[in-house]
C-alpha cells in the first residue's frame, strides 16, 4: 500500500507539472515577394537569383525532364530562406519538387522530389516526432530496460525472446525513418507486424499449452522501483522536451469546438485543415484539459495537449497494472506496468502528444471488463468512435462470454450517444466526408500500399482483416483474458496491415493487449514436491509382499 501511495503521489505531481505546459512544433508561413528582380527587405538575394540556384539542382533537372512544361514559383520563407516550388503544368495543383535556398550563403540547404514534397514528415527532420526520445542515448537504454528483465538466460531459445526482439526491432525502422530513408523504414515494419499477428493467433487459438513459468531477471520489487523512476523520467521529458504534432493539436481544436457548441467537422482552421478526421470521442477526451488550459486559437505550446497525452499514457499503465493484478497478482501487475513504462514507443507517442494512447487505453478497458458484457460494449464503442479501427473488435468481444445481447446493448447505446454528438456538431454527411471518406482516399507513402501502389494486394489484405475479425468470434479459442487479449491484438494488427496510412504511433493500439498475451500466457512455476514427515510415513499402509 505504501508503494502504491508513492506511485500515485509521483503521478499526480508529475501530471501537475505537465499541465503547466511545454514546447511544441509549429509551421511557418510563406510570403510571395512583390518583385522577383529586387531583394525584399532583410534579404540579400532576389527571387530570380534564388530560382536560378534551385534550377541547377540535379534532382530538379531530372524531375523537370519527366514533366515537360513544368513551372516554378518562389517564396520568402522563415529563417532567411527561399523556397522554390516546381509544379506540373498539366495538373497545376501538384507540386513535383521543392528546394530551399539559404539567403545568407546562396546555397541549397534542402531539395525534395516525389512524395517527400507533399509529406514533410518523410524528410527526417530532427526531433519532428517526439524530439529527444529519438536520441540514441534515450532510445537504446529504454530498449535494453524493456528487454532485460524478461530474458531467461537458462533457456535462450524461448519464444519470449523472439517476441521481445520483434517488438524492439520497430526501433530499427524508426532509425531509417529519421534518416528520411522511407524506402527502407516502411517495408521493415510489415514483417514485424506479420510476425506479431502470427504469435497472437497462436496464443489465442490454441487450446492446450505447456506450463511456462514467468521468470524475471530481477525481483519484482526492483521493477516496482524502476517503474516509479521511469514514470518520473517520462513525464519530465514530456515537460522539458516534447512537441505537439497535428494530431494533438486537432484534439485541442475539437475540444474547443465541442465546449463552445460550434460546428466540429468541416470547421477546422487553415493550419490543421484535416484535423477533423477523428471520431467524437477523440475530441471529447480533450475537453477537461482544454477547459482547464484554454486554447489560444493558434498552434502554440498547447499545454492541454501535453496534459491529455500524459493522462492517456497513465491510463494505459494503470489498466495494465490492474489486469495483471487480476490475472496473477502483484508480480505480473508490476511486470506489465514496467513493460508499458519502458517500451520506447509508448514514450514516443506521449512525447508526440497524440491521442493514440487513448485508443490503447480504451482497448485495455474492454479487456479489463472481460467478465462484464455491457462494459465491454461501451469500451469497444468508445475506442471505435475515437479512431475507427477498434470497431473490428466487436464480433470477438460480443462472443467472449455469455451476454451478447448485453454487449450489444452497451455498444449500441454508446454509439447512439456518439451519433447524437455527430448530428449536433456537423451532421452525418460532413462527418463521413471528413473522416472515413478522407481516410479512404488518402495517398500515403507510409504504408507499402501507398509507397509501391500495390492496390490489388492491399484489397486482399483488407478483406482478410475483415474475415479474421469475424472468424475469431466463432473459431474454437481460449476463453480467458489472455486469449481475449491475444485475439484483440491480432485483429488490430490485421486492420493496421491494410490501412493506407500507417505510422509507429499506432503500435500503442495493440501493445498493451500484446504484452498481456505474452506475459500472462506464462503459468506460475509448479510448486516443488512437499517432503513427507515421519508421522505421515508411519501412517502409510504396509506394502504387500508376494510369497513364492
Amino acid at each position: 500500500m505504501a508503494l502504491a501511495a508513492r506511485i500515485a503521489a509521483v503521478m499526480a505531481a508529475a501530471l501537475a507539472l505537465t499541465l503547466a505546459g511545454a514546447g511544441s512544433a509549429r509551421g511557418d508561413d510563406l510570403v510571395r515577394p512583390k518583385r522577383l528582380d529586387v531583394a525584399p527587405e532583410g534579404y540579400r538575394m532576389t527571387g530570380n537569383q534564388a530560382t536560378a540556384v534551385a534550377d541547377r539542382v540535379p534532382k530538379v533537372i531530372r524531375v523537370r525532364r519527366t514533366h515537360p512544361g513544368s513551372f516554378s514559383n518562389v517564396f520568402e520563407k522563415s529563417d532567411s530562406r527561399w523556397q522554390v516550388s516546381y509544379y506540373d503544368r498539366s495538373t497545376p495543383a501538384k507540386e513535383i519538387a521543392q528546394v530551399y535556398v539559404s539567403d545568407d550563403t546562396g546555397r541549397v540547404t534542402e531539395a525534395w522530389t516525389g512524395f517527400q514534397v507533399a509529406w514533410t514528415m518523410a524528410r527526417g527532420y530532427s526531433g519532428a516526432f517526439g524530439r529527444k526520445v529519438n536520441s540514441p542515448w534515450v532510445w537504446i537504454p529504454l530498449t535494453l530496460l524493456f528487454v532485460a528483465p524478461f530474458v531467461d538466460p537458462r533457456r535462450p531459445l524461448r519464444m519470449r525472446h523472439l517476441d521481445l526482439l520483434v517488438l524492439s526491432a520497430f526501433g530499427v525502422s524508426v532509425a531509417f525513418f529519421n534518416d528520411a530513408r522511407i524506402g527502407i523504414s516502411v517495408p521493415l515494419a510489415y514483417p514485424l507486424m506479420a510476425c506479431l499477428l502470427g504469435r497472437m493467433l497462436w496464443i489465442g487459438l490454441r487450446r492446450s499449452r505447456r506450463p511456462d513459468p514467468l521468470r524475471l531477471m530481477v525481483p519484482a520489487s526492483w521493477l516496482a522501483v524502476a517503474l516509479v523512476f521511469l514514470m518520473g523520467f517520462r513525464i519530465g521529458l514530456n515537460v522539458a522536451d516534447s512537441n505537439v504534432i497535428d494530431v494533438g493539436y486537432a484534439g485541442v481544436i475539437g475540444a474547443d469546438r465541442l465546449a463552445d457548441g460550434e460546428r466540429l467537422w468541416g470547421n477546422f482552421p487553415f493550419d490543421n485543415p484535416h484535423g477533423d478526421t477523428y471520431g467524437p470521442v477523440s475530441y471529447a477526451a480533450y475537453v477537461p484539459f482544454e477547459q482547464a488550459m484554454p486554447w489560444s486559437g493558434t498552434w502554440d505550446d498547447l499545454p492541454a495537449a501535453h496534459g491529455a497525452a500524459v493522462a492517456f499514457d497513465l491510463l494505459c499503465l494503470a489498466l495494465m497494472f490492474l489486469i495483471g493484478w487480476r490475472l496473477r497478482g502483484p508480480t505480473l501487475a508490476i511486470a506489465l506496468g514496467y513493460a508499458c513504462a519502458a517500451y520506447p514507443f509508448t514514450l514516443y507517442a506521449m512525447n508526440c502528444n497524440v491521442n493514440d494512447a487513448l485508443v490503447g487505453g480504451l482497448v485495455l478497458g474492454a479487456i479489463a471488463a472481460a467478465a462484464m458484457p455491457v462494459r465491454r460494449g461501451i469500451f469497444v464503442a468508445l475506442a471505435g468512435m475515437a479512431k475507427f479501427a477498434p470497431l473490428g473488435l466487436a464480433p470477438l468481444m460480443a462472443t467472449h462470454t455469455r451476454g451478447a445481447r448485453r454487449f450489444t446493448l452497451g455498444l449500441g447505446c454508446t454509439l447512439a450517444a456518439c451519433f447524437a454528438v455527430i448530428a449536433l456538431y456537423g451532421g452525418p454527411h460532413a462527418f463521413f466526408d471528413r473522416t472515413l471518406s478522407f481516410q479512404a482516399q488518402r495517398d500515403s507513402p507510409f504504408s507499402i500500399w501507398g509507397l509501391y501502389g500495390w492496390n490489388a494486394a492491399q484489397a486482399v489484405v483488407q478483406v482478410g482483416a475483415v474475415a479474421l475479425a469475424v472468424a475469431v468470434a466463432f473459431l474454437p479459442r481460449r476463453r480467458d483474458v489472455v486469449g481475449l487479449s491475444a485475439l484483440s491484438a491480432a485483429v488490430l494488427i490485421a486492420v493496421e496491415l491494410g490501412v493506407d496510412h500507417w505510422f509507429y504511433l499506432y503500435l500503442v493500439w495493440f501493445f498493451g493487449a500484446t504484452m498481456i498475451a505474452l506475459l500472462g500466457d506464462e503459468e506460475p512455476a509448479p510448486a516443488a514436491p512437499r517432503a513427507w514427515t515421519i508421522d505421515e510415513l508411519a501412517r502409510l499402509p504396509a506394502p504387500a509382499v508376494a510369497w513364492r
